[in-house]
């Protein structure tokens, strides 16, 4: 039994052991995301869009509770009271008889006894002058506010997490270049120092080797801090455990962009903002509407039924039907003051939408020539790391020998890995560019549609 509970413990700890390293494994290579992947993890789980939903939710709520407006309203009321009556009659002829048998003139009745009084009544409006319509489409005016706020958020969300996706690769790319220039530069110093020992360089080659070596370190490391940072601010948006290992490259593709009209229709369209405009232009409306429905009477019928006849007031009645008419004369506002109030709110919201129209054409049109830039620019720096790579390798080559200096190796190396970041950079403002104009138009979600497939994804489809 000793020896089985032994085996049994170290049947555990070796349990232990190989999830605890499963998991730190899990944690070193990260949650791999292509940006499809990512944006549908942002969307399920971001707190700012949430609070969006449920202000979309409320607002449904309050529009759905305006569709039964126009019903009829039932109240049950019950009370117990401490009544007392009296009654005078005069006996006006009758008063001679009267006064013959003592009675005096006029009668006094008093009656005191507690009652008990329960009475439903039932109010239905008949004409209200336009308020009920003017309530219905407010309230659809203040959903649909809340539904473009909610775009809003999900747009600007979405902006965010490519802007930040990105900005890790172009930091993974960045990172990655430095490294080779700093191991381009080390097999260089050493070739050098070879030289050196030989006798065939003067020291202060060597040197000048050396100190370009030292730079290169030091761009690597800010490059590598870099990386850090954008792998925390992506693992917060996407509300990771480990950092995030993006699958869908930077790159630009080549499928040309849309042309300008598509994006300028899907933004008229799609804006959130420019939606949001268009329904305060409707809330001023039902406002309008509303206070000019305040200048009508109102019409409606009216039933009330005594459930308690016998234990009841003398002068309650047993039942009521009827219809009432009730119009304001004067009131302590100026009434047609708030009509022209409430239009003047309308004119001042039409005066927003038309200047928001403007304003996002303009956007579109400078994103669409931004992202067409940089897409020019992109592809302009392929020719120059040719460039840039032949001038390595011809500079490497005369300083093996003894035709060139060891500063024009470092010099040419340095400028082949500037120029590959400038590449990248490129990329990356194209990205940029893309979504500022996908956010413009209102149609960020659709960023996927517009990038390169993850390698995976592109190895399956050739083998397909």
């Amino acid at each position: 039994m000793p020896n089985a509970a032994r085996m049994l413990s170290v049947w555990l700890v070796a349990v232990l052991v190989v999830g605890s390293v499963g998991t730190v494994a899990a944690q070193e290579n990260g949650l791999a995301l292509s940006y499809a992947e990512a944006q549908a993890r942002f969307l399920d789980r971001s707190d700012a869009i949430d609070a969006a939903n449920f202000a979309v939710q409320a607002a449904e709520a309050r529009r759905e509770s305006t569709r039964t407006l126009g019903r009829p309203e039932v109240d049950v009321e019950a009370q117990v009271l401490d009544f007392q009556k009296t009654l005078v009659l005069p006996l006006g002829s009758l008063e001679p008889v009267a006064n013959a048998f003592g009675i005096a003139d006029p009668l006094r009745f008093r009656i005191r006894r507690f009652v008990s009084r329960p009475i439903v009544t039932a109010t239905m409006p008949i004409y209200a002058g336009g308020k009920m319509d003017a309530a219905r489409a407010s309230a659809a005016s203040r959903l649909a506010i809340e539904e473009a706020n909610r775009n809003e958020a999900s747009e600007q969300g979405l902006a965010q997490l490519a802007n930040t996706y990105f900005g890790r690769q172009l930091a993974s790319q960045a990172l990655e270049i430095r490294q080779d220039v700093v191991a381009g530069i080390r097999e260089h110093v050493s070739a050098a120092r070879a030289l050196e020992r030989e006798q065939q360089i003067a020291p202060a080659q060597r040197l000048q080797a050396e100190a370009a070596l030292e730079e290169a370190l030091r761009e690597a490391e800010k490059a590598k801090a870099d990386l850090a940072s954008t792998e925390i601010a992506l693992a917060g948006l996407l509300r990771a455990p480990a950092p995030v290992q993006p699958t869908t490259p930077l790159a630009v593709p080549d499928v040309p962009l849309p042309p300008l009209d598509d994006f300028l229709f899907a933004a008229m369209e799609n804006h959130p903002g420019l939606n949001r405009l268009e329904a305060n232009v409707k809330l001023a409306g039902a406002g309008v509407a509303a206070e000019k429905a305040a200048l009508r009477p109102d019409v409606y019928a009216l039933a009330q039924y005594n459930l308690d006849r016998e234990d009841t007031l003398v002068t309650d009645p047993d039942f009521i039907f009827g219809v009432g008419v009730k119009y304001k004369i004067a009131s302590g506002m100026g009434r047609r003051s708030a009509v022209s109030a409430a239009r003047s709110t309308q004119d001042q919201a039409e005066a927003g939408v038309r200047e928001a129209e403007v304003q996002i054409e303009t956007g579109v049109r400078i994103a669409h020539a931004q992202a067409l830039s940089a897409r020019q620019r992109h592809a302009l720096y392929g020719r120059t790391i040719a460039a840039a790579d032949e001038s390595l390798r011809v500079a490497d080559l005369s300083f093996r020998e003894l035709q060139g200096t060891s500063r024009d190796v470092t010099d040419a190396q340095l400028a082949a890995g500037r120029v590959r970041v400038e590449q990248a950079r490129a990329a990356h403002e194209y990205l940029e560019a893309l979504v500022s104009l996908l956010q413009v138009s209102g149609q960020v979600d659709r960023l996927p549609d517009f990038l390169p497939r993850p390698a995976q994804e592109q190895e399956q489809h050739g083998s397909d």
